[in-house]
């Protein structure tokens, strides 16, 4: 019987070696699962279930606690994430300045709701409370780029460079 990881299909077979790296890493080491969880979540993109279940089995940790640490911390996702974060400010300046009218145009031409991932996984699309540049505002931050007064005119033509 082959393992549910080997079966999944975001899992290549060649980020199996890296996977069992980290865990042989960390296994038997105090507050090994943030870190464990944190690489492997690199490797593969997110923490689907079946890895989840491999990397508790690897470090030999009961898997509610392998689980309740992923849900805990907003740095990990049980969902396949796009190869572009999109994240909107929707702080007090920046909604007042009209980033609803930005998310609204990402999600009419993207298909994209607030906290999903486009089919083809370009982009994940992530409201966030504060960016810390309301002078900018409206902001807009893909990846590490940052966009100040992006209009809802102007969010396609940026979202569009990144392929």
């Amino acid at each position: 019987m082959t393992s549910p990881i080997l079966s999944h299909p975001d899992i290549a077979p060649e980020m199996i070696p890296r996977i069992d790296e980290i865990l042989a890493e960390h296994k038997g080491s105090a507050g090994a699962v943030i870190p464990a969880l944190r690489m492997c979540q690199d490797v593969v993109g997110y923490l689907p279930v079946e890895l989840i279940d491999y990397i508790s089995h690897g470090l030999n940790i009961p898997r509610s606690d392998v689980y309740g640490v992923a849900t805990f911390y907003a740095l990990f996702s049980l969902e396949p994430k796009g190869r572009h974060n999109v994240r909107a400010c929707m702080g007090t300046a920046c909604y007042v300045k009209g980033i609803k009218e930005v998310m609204n145009r990402i999600a009419n031409k993207y298909r994209l709701a607030s906290g999903g991932t486009t089919e083809d996984r370009r982009f994940s699309l992530e409201a966030v409370r504060c960016l810390g540049a309301c002078g900018l505002a409206p902001v807009l931050v893909v990846d590490h780029d940052t966009y100040g007064g992006v209009s809802a005119d102007q969010v396609v033509g940026i979202l569009e460079k990144y392929e």
